[in-house]
């Protein structure tokens, strides 16, 4: 059975007057078992490979490689299915036309499947929102899954469907499964796939190389088949008359939750976390109070992870009003180290997009913030992928040049790693 603890770092003195308290809630989960065998109901595992005609024939051989390795590192028992994914998608396996789309996973099934995969051949546009609702269609065939994960691959960009039609289908996938999201090449747009990626809960990340694909694809199914917790919610309560001023996951990666909220009373509102395997994830939270008489003291939330009814663990933020500046002046370090790597995963994006657009001022400005939040943070893999595309003069300060010949797959690859996190050194 899966044992989850959570910690609470913050300084809970406030200076008179002073409303917000932030807080970082570190929950840890240990035990979690295996997916679909912790007697919560079953899970289910679609793989979705890119077949349309712009693979190239190393990168489709590579794509059949990593998807049979996913195929064999998929538990048995689990409900299975593969998707071609291009401008038409098609169940590859299991061939089937109506009732369940997916099947357990057996020897003699896992066999079938590697087959159709060995099958597939490079044809045809890409229309993923079309590739995200069939893998919807299918998980809801099988009513008995409490757990549901995509591994979703693609090379290039979305151009048999509109903006409003992919931004469509995946509001309808929300809180349907999470995805796992991977591009191979350079062709597929980064801001596309986060976009799904992070609505759907899950990570997306560039593939430089095609011989790398099959060792990830084994890396995600076995992270997934680990998670034997297949849903939890973040639950927060806040005093009446306060109020949630933003909540974020800031470790391992950094995800804005605050507009994913939904009510369960009053003063308690649900933030989606996804399944959970033996991990660590920190969240940022904070809660703007009414102001106190010096000396009062207060609970200022009570953050908890949740299945169903039932209570997993639960942290406490509090709040002390104070004269004594050498209390209310001291910065939580953990609030302040992910405050800044926030900031840092949104100056990249930000400066990457200015260089796309021609701003070489902005992006200098912002890269070289980054760089410079890279450095105080001690975020060493940022720091490295930053030195590829920008010329260091100073990292304390942050001034830097831009490189005029970079390699757009190291600029993807930072882009892709932007929202990855380290935590608080020592």
């Amino acid at each position: 059975m899966a044992v989850f603890t959570s910690l609470v770092y913050q300084n809970e003195f406030l200076a008179d007057g002073n409303t917000d308290v932030n807080a970082i809630v570190r929950i840890e989960c240990s035990e979690a078992g295996t997916a679909g065998q912790t007697g919560v109901g079953d899970v289910g595992e679609i793989i979705i490979v890119d077949t349309s005609a712009s693979m190239s024939l190393v990168n489709m051989q590579a794509a059949k490689d990593a998807a049979m390795v996913a195929v064999d590192t998929i538990v048995d028992g689990t409900f299975f299915g593969v998707i071609a994914g291009n401008h038409r998608p098609y169940l590859a396996f299991p061939r089937v036309t109506s009732g369940p789309g997916l099947v357990r996973m057996d020897p003699n099934n896992r066999q079938l499947a590697k087959r159709a995969i060995a099958a597939f051949r490079a044809d045809g546009g890409t229309a993923i929102g079309s590739w995200l609702l069939l893998a919807r269609a299918l998980f809801r065939s099988i009513p008995s899954l409490a757990g549901k994960h995509v591994i979703l691959l693609t090379d290039g960009e979305n151009h048999n469907e509109s903006v409003p039609q992919l931004d469509n289908a995946i509001r309808q996938c929300l809180g349907e499964f999470q995805a796992d999201c991977r591009g191979i090449g350079v062709q597929w747009q980064v801001a596309e796939i986060r976009k799904i990626a992070q609505a759907l809960l899950g990570t997306v990340d560039a593939i430089p190389s095609p011989r790398e694909l099959p060792g990830v694809f084994q890396e995600l199914i076995a992270r997934s088949m680990a998670r034997g917790v297949p849903d939890a919610q973040l639950r927060m309560w806040v005093p009446q008359g306060a109020q949630t001023v933003f909540v974020r996951q800031v470790s391992p990666t950094v995800e804005d939750l605050t507009h994913r909220g939904s009510g369960v009373d009053a003063l308690t509102t649900s933030y989606p976390t996804g399944a959970w395997g033996d991990e660590s994830r920190d969240y940022h939270i904070c809660v703007r109070l009414p102001a106190r008489a010096l000396g009062t003291e207060q609970l200022a939330a009570r953050v908890q992870l949740a299945t169903g009814t039932a209570i997993l663990t639960q942290g406490l933020v509090k709040a002390k009003w104070s004269a004594d500046p050498s209390l209310t002046a001291q910065i939580s370090p953990e609030v302040a180290h992910y405050t800044g790597q926030t900031e840092l995963a949104s100056a990249i994006q930000e400066g990457l997009a200015a260089r796309a657009q021609g701003d070489a001022v902005t992006a200098t400005q912002k890269l070289g913030r980054a760089v410079q939040l890279a450095a105080e943070t001690g975020n060493a893999e940022a720091t490295a992928r930053l030195g590829r595309v920008v010329e260091v003069t100073d990292a304390a300060t942050g001034t830097v040049r831009l490189k005029k010949n970079i390699d757009k797959a190291d600029e993807m690859a930072l882009d892709t790693a932007s929202t990855k996190t380290t935590r608080i050194r020592g």
